[in-house]
């Protein structure tokens, strides 16, 4: 397992870490298998979909929409002010697993790994752990 740091930038910030996974596949020499990429981090997910500047503003924007910061009256907000935070990493995942084919990731010519931040900025770390598959 590789763990990889990284510090995000905003409240909530997508950082693609595409690269970095794939690099620690070509790493391994693995050419069939699976990669799990996971965040134990309880504000915060992994996503796969579209690096396009629009899409990610529009994700952005859908989620602070859906669960607002300040409409509620969250009850968790009375420990550290996060609960938008911690409700929106419960409709996302913590963990992506991807198939590994000669070598590569299998992801659609459009698709890409992100981190998602939820509660930021802040320093976190996500795990890459690869798996080969021998049948």
């Amino acid at each position: 397992m590789k763990i990889v740091d990284l510090d995000t930038k905003g409240r909530i910030d997508i950082v693609n870490i595409t690269k970095e996974v794939e690099e620690e596949v070509k790493k391994s020499g693995i050419q069939e298998g699976l990669v799990n990429v996971y965040t134990r981090h309880t504000t915060t997910a992994i996503v796969i979909n579209e690096d396009e500047e629009g899409l990610l503003k529009d994700f952005i924007q859908i989620l602070q929409r859906l669960i607002p910061d300040d409409i509620f009256n969250y009850k968790h907000n009375k420990i550290d002010n996060n609960a938008s935070a911690h409700i929106r990493s419960i409709f996302l995942s913590p963990e992506v697993t991807i198939p590994v084919k000669d070598g590569r990731l299998w992801l659609g010519h459009w698709q890409s790994v992100f981190f998602v931040e939820l509660d930021g900025p802040r320093k976190r770390s996500f795990a890459i752990t690869i798996a080969n598959h021998n049948i």
